[in-house]
């Protein structure tokens, strides 16, 4: 006698199985939508699907230029704070060994100098002279300035313009524009002798000292400049 034959179900653990649901019903919502894409777009026609996917196309140009032409504008509006253009013409200050410290005369003169080159568009720079504080010392920084082709030598303080007014007479194609700051380093006899005309001959001038000096030395300046053409 044959025995019955016993069917062994074999048992989903109840994690699994919630774990396999959750696994198939995205697929089921993806095939479901993919599904009825399919037919919503053969129900549309083909001329239909034609026109459709040229708006996007469009409508996908557009916005692309729209931006590249933003980047331009915010480019065009916003210059190049480095493309000032300047002359060639180089205006060059002597000076002490302070430099351009604030409340210097030397530093009224070199804003003068920059107030002059946003006229004149000229390039401006200075040096100082280090050391000894005589004219003897102040000569080879002098020849500095002349040696690199400096049109306008401007300096200011005692040394320093007793070297200027020394090397002009060697140099009649720069133009010297000379400040005594009233310092304890020797008078140039120049200075003195055109200190109430504030012009010296040739191609020397003196400035005054004080208050005016910033506003008449950008005349000087820009005057100096335009002679030159």
């Amino acid at each position: 006698m044959r025995q019955p034959v016993v069917k062994r179900v074999r048992q989903v653990p109840p994690a699994r199985r919630a774990k396999a649901v959750r696994d198939a019903t995205p697929r089921s919502r993806l095939t479901t939508a993919v599904r009825s894409a399919r037919l919503w777009l053969r129900d549309l026609g083909g001329r239909t699907v034609v026109l459709l996917t040229g708006a996007v196309v469009v409508v996908a140009a557009v916005a692309v230029t729209g931006y590249f032409l933003s980047r331009t504008e915010t480019a065009r509006h916003l210059p190049d704070t480095r493309a000032r253009s300047y002359k060639d013409v180089d205006a060059c200050l002597l000076t002490g060994k302070d430099g351009i410290t604030a409340g210097t005369t030397a530093a009224q003169v070199w804003e003068g100098m920059q107030d002059a080159s946003l006229t004149t568009h000229a390039r401006v720079s200075y040096v100082p002279v280090t050391g000894e504080q005589s004219a003897a010392n102040a000569g080879p920084y002098l020849n500095g300035l002349l040696q690199r082709s400096c049109d306008l030598v401007l300096a200011a303080g005692g040394p320093q313009v007793t070297a200027a007014e020394r090397a002009a007479p060697l140099h009649r194609t720069v133009d010297f524009v000379l400040v005594d700051d009233g310092g304890s380093g020797p008078k140039p006899t120049g200075s003195a002798r055109n200190a109430d005309s504030g012009k010296g001959s040739g191609n020397i001038t003196f400035a005054h000292p004080g208050d005016g000096l910033r506003a008449e030395v950008a005349g000087t300046v820009e005057r100096r400049i335009a002679a030159r053409g």
